[in-house]
């Protein structure tokens, strides 16, 4: 079984989709099968990556043209990351797109007909709490919350916990948080670091890592790429992921899930 993990946040800007890429690639060179899938009707996934509307086929064709699920699944040159994009979506058939994803059993049904090929499935949701977001939470085992170190993503937090708990109660209730996870940490900048002490003080379930702001982020993004695969010195923040990918397979093995490998070693001779 997979564990299916939604990224969510209440606020736009809080480097979700940016979390959403680079995990699924870090557990993929972890050598964990893991599976991208962007709810996302702005297609984030898909523009992180630099690919333009209409070039990748996806959710929408799956929902409007009954595409088979593997069709409209990428295989990427990572071998252990596959990509469900959101597919050919004119802008004007938003709401529509929401409404099926929210009313349907789409989310449930890829879901089910994915859950056995991944050790991880990773769902890009929207900015916000709305119909597609609580779609997600409702297929999800973990959901983890990207928090921007500043002001206002602290005080909107208690609105994305109080829906996780809603759904939890009325309709999910094996989802558990899997965390909270400090993003654009500016730790030389007294505000962003002072949010951040705050979080860790005040909050519960806030992750060891953090995500810092960095130029690399925004060459990444130029040039369609996730950290870890830009050229030249491998760049810190493409270790923050690796240590994001840890200690979140760490929490999983912790709460009860399965995460693919064993506790138990072979005795073994040093020399």
């Amino acid at each position: 079984m997979a564990n299916v993990i939604s990224i969510v946040s209440s606020k736009g800007g809080t480097g979700k989709t940016t979390v959403a890429l680079n995990l699924a690639v870090a557990l993929a060179e972890k050598g964990d099968n893991t599976l991208l899938i962007d709810v996302d009707p702005l297609g984030a996934i898909g523009l992180s990556l630099a690919r333009s509307d209409a070039e990748w086929t996806g959710l929408a064709e799956y929902i409007m043209q009954k595409m088979p699920i593997e069709d409209v699944i990428i295989k990427t040159k990572l071998p252990q990351l596959s990509i469900l994009p959101r597919g050919r979506l004119d802008p004007l058939d938003i709401t529509l797109y929401e409404e099926i994803l929210h009313s349907s059993q789409t989310v449930p049904e890829i879901i089910a007909a994915v859950n056995g090929n991944y050790q991880y499935v990773i769902i890009d949701a929207p900015s916000g709490l709305g119909m597609i977001t609580r779609s997600a939470l409702s297929v999800s085992n973990f959901v983890l919350l990207p928090l921007q170190a500043e002001a206002l993503s602290l005080r909107s937090i208690q609105q994305t916990l109080r829906v996780i708990t809603h759904v939890k109660e009325n309709d999910n209730p094996k989802l558990q948080l899997l965390g909270i996870l400090a993003t654009m940490v500016q730790l030389h900048q007294d505000s962003s670091f002072n949010i951040l002490k705050t979080v860790w003080s005040s909050l519960s379930g806030v992750l060891e890592t953090y995500i810092p702001r960095a130029d690399v982020f925004a060459l990444a993004s130029d040039k369609g790429l996730p950290v870890a695969f830009l050229g030249g010195k491998y760049p810190p923040e493409a270790l923050r992921f690796e240590l994001l990918a840890t200690e979140i397979k760490k929490i999983i093995q912790e709460l009860g899930g399965m995460t693919g490998e064993s506790d138990e070693r072979t005795e073994r001779e040093l020399i």
